[in-house]
C-alpha cells in the first residue's frame, strides 16, 4: 500500500485564499511534472496522481500532494489537467474517472498531444455531461515545462477561453485559441510536423557541414543570423557546445524523446490521409525517425538523429 494512502489532503481555500484554486493534475511525466510544480509554486493546491511512485514522490518534493487515484484527485477540484500518452488514455481517463467524479462546476483540460478525432470526441462527451472543456497541447520541452514557459495551443468554444487562458497562466509563456474543439491538437501535430521537418534538415546540414571540413560550432555562429536560422538552430541545437541547455550536451538525454516525435509525427500523416493533404516532407521524415527508433534509440532525444546521419550510432548507448 503507498505510503500516500495515509496523507490527509490540505484543506480547500476560503477566505483570504479564495483565489488559490484546486488543481487536479493527472500524468506527471517527463512534461506534466514540471508543469504540476509550476501550479504549486503559483499557490495553488495541486492534487497529483500518476501510475509511478517516483513521480509522485518528485511532485511532492516540489509541493504537490500526492493522491491514490484520478477519482481522489479530481472530486473536490476547480480546474482538472491530464499529460497522458496517447488517445486510448485520454479517452479512458475521462470517460470512466474524470467526467462524473469531478464537480460539474470544474474546468477540463487535456494537454496531451493526441488524435483529432478523439478530442473532439472527449469533448462531446464532457459538453453533453455538462462541463467546459478544452484540448490544450503543448509546445516547448521540458526546460519549458519546468520554467512554465510553455506555449499552450487551445481548441475550446470561445467563451471559455479567458478561463481558460487564466488556469495555464502558471504554466505558460503563450496561449492561443486555434479555433473549436480539436483545434488545439490540429494545430499542435502541424507545429511538430514543421519541428521533425526542420530537426531533420539541421542534422542534415551538420553533417554535410562537417563533411565539408566546417567547424559545427562555426557552422552555429553562421546559420543563427543567417536565412537557415529555425528554432531547432537557435534553441535546440543538436551539436554539443552552442546552446547550453540543449540535449545534445547531455549524450542526448531527456528533452523531446524520439519516440514521441514520431508519435507526432504518425498523427501528423494519420490527418494528412484522413483530409487528403499532401505532406511528402512530413512522410519521410516520419519514416527516418521510424528508422532511428527501431534500431533502439526511441528513448534519447529526437535530435541525437544527427548521430544516425553522421554514421556515429556506436557513439550513442541505446535506451
Amino acid at each position: 500500500m503507498s505510503r500516500f494512502n495515509r496523507l490527509t489532503l490540505p484543506p480547500k481555500p476560503s477566505g483570504d485564499d479564495a483565489m488559490t484554486q484546486t488543481i487536479a493534475f493527472i500524468g506527471l511525466g517527463n512534461m506534466g511534472g514540471g508543469m504540476a510544480a509550476n501550479q504549486a509554486k503559483a499557490g495553488n493546491r495541486v492534487l497529483a496522481f500518476d501510475l509511478s511512485q517516483a513521480a509522485l514522490d518528485r511532485a511532492a518534493a516540489a509541493g504537490c500532494t500526492p493522491v491514490t487515484s484520478v477519482v481522489e484527485a479530481v472530486r473536490d477540484a476547480d480546474v482538472v489537467i491530464t499529460m497522458l500518452p496517447a488517445g486510448q488514455h485520454v479517452m479512458k481517463v475521462f470517460s470512466e474517472q474524470i467526467i462524473g467524479a469531478a464537480p460539474t462546476s470544474a474546468l477540463l483540460l487535456d494537454c496531451s498531444t493526441i488524435d483529432v478525432d478523439t478530442a473532439r470526441k472527449v469533448a462531446g462527451l464532457a459538453k453533453d455531461a455538462g462541463y467546459a472543456f478544452a484540448d490544450a497541447p503543448v509546445s516547448g520541452g521540458t526546460a519549458a515545462a519546468e520554467g512554465g514557459t510553455l506555449a499552450f495551443m487551445v481548441g475550446c468554444d470561445e467563451p471559455a477561453f479567458a478561463r481558460i487562458e487564466s488556469a495555464l497562466e502558471p504554466m505558460s509563456r503563450a496561449t492561443f485559441r486555434a479555433g473549436d474543439h480539436g483545434a488545439g491538437q490540429a494545430a499542435k501535430i502541424c507545429n511538430n510536423m514543421i519541428l521533425g521537418i526542420t530537426m531533420l534538415g539541421t542534422c542534415e546540414a551538420i553533417g554535410l557541414a562537417e563533411k565539408l571540413g566546417l567547424d559545427p560550432v562555426k557552422m552555429f555562429d553562421i546559420v543563427a543570423k543567417s536565412s537557415g536560422q529555425s528554432w531547432s538552430t537557435t534553441t535546440y541545437y543538436p551539436w554539443p557546445g552552442p546552446v547550453p541547455t540543449a540535449p545534445s550536451n547531455r549524450n542526448y538525454e531527456g528533452g523531446f524523446a524520439t519516440a514521441m516525435m514520431l508519435k507526432d509525427l504518425k498523427l501528423a500523416q494519420d490527418a494528412a490521409a484522413r483530409s487528403g493533404a499532401s505532406t511528402p516532407l512530413g512522410a519521410q521524415t516520419e519514416a527516418l525517425f521510424q528508422m532511428f527508433d527501431g534500431l533502439g534509440y526511441g528513448g534519447r532525444d529526437f535530435s541525437a538523429i544527427l548521430q544516425m546521419l553522421r554514421g556515429k550510432l556506436d557513439e550513442l548507448p541505446r535506451t
